[in-house]
């Protein structure tokens, strides 16, 4: 049966129960600098909505924390990769693709001296558009040779000419005899010229001193080419 009255140890002993209750309630609410350690915080238990904006910082970040997998797809723009920053040795074989290079981006400037050298060019990669008119003009394209040879015949003078392929003109050309004694001497060898002034093919001739001589063969060529 309960005392109506409270005796001085029951009331001693209520006080120091709300004394240590509180003492845990404002140690609990004001925390001391290094009170909370790794081991007391549960795995998963810092999440994205309890790191303040800015908080973590590039001196937070363990060095090669940060991999591939971690950054979103074309989070790394142009104006967050410092001046130099990226060498030679960190790309990767065929990892600049002409998709991901800005327009303009890669001057002149930007290009070593001898940095591009023919290994660097794919097959058939210079076209005759990425070639300027005047350099088009003094190049010699699609060359080919036109032969022309008259029969073995005792003539006093021979002459032929080698007629280059529609669309070409001559560049060159030469003479020969043979079969033919030592009175026999070329007389000619010279571009034919058309009206327009094109040189169209290659011109030869040959005569026989003698007023009866063998047969002789005269052979004239010309080397043809687009111009």
């Amino acid at each position: 049966m309960l005392k109506r009255h409270l005796s001085v140890a029951n009331v001693l002993s209520v006080v120091a129960l709300f004394v240590a209750l509180s003492g845990v309630a404002v140690a609990a609410g004001q925390l001391g600098v290094g009170v909370v350690k790794s081991k007391n915080i549960a795995n998963q238990a810092v999440t994205n909505s309890k790191i303040k904006t800015q908080a973590v910082t590039s001196g937070k970040i363990k060095n090669n924390g940060v991999v591939t997998a971690d950054l979103a797809n074309g989070s790394v723009r142009g104006a967050k990769i410092a001046n130099g920053g990226i060498g030679s040795g960190k790309l990767a074989k065929e990892a600049v693709l002409n998709s991901n290079i800005a327009k303009k981006a890669v001057t002149e400037n930007k290009l070593g001296a001898e940095a591009v050298t023919t290994g660097k060019l794919a097959n058939e990669a210079v076209t005759s558009a990425k070639i300027s008119t005047s350099t088009w003009n003094q190049l010699v394209k699609n060359v080919t040779y036109v032969t022309e040879t008259s029969g073995p015949l005792s003539e006093g003078e021979k002459t032929l000419v080698a007629k280059c392929p529609a669309g070409k003109e001559a560049i060159g050309g030469g003479v020969r005899v043979t079969g033919a004694n030592k009175d026999v001497v070329p007389t000619e060898s010279a571009p034919e010229f058309d009206s327009s002034g094109a040189r169209f093919g290659w011109s030869a001739s040959a005569r026989d001193l003698e007023t009866v001589g063998g047969s002789w063969t005269l052979l004239t060529y010309a080397v043809c080419a687009e111009l």
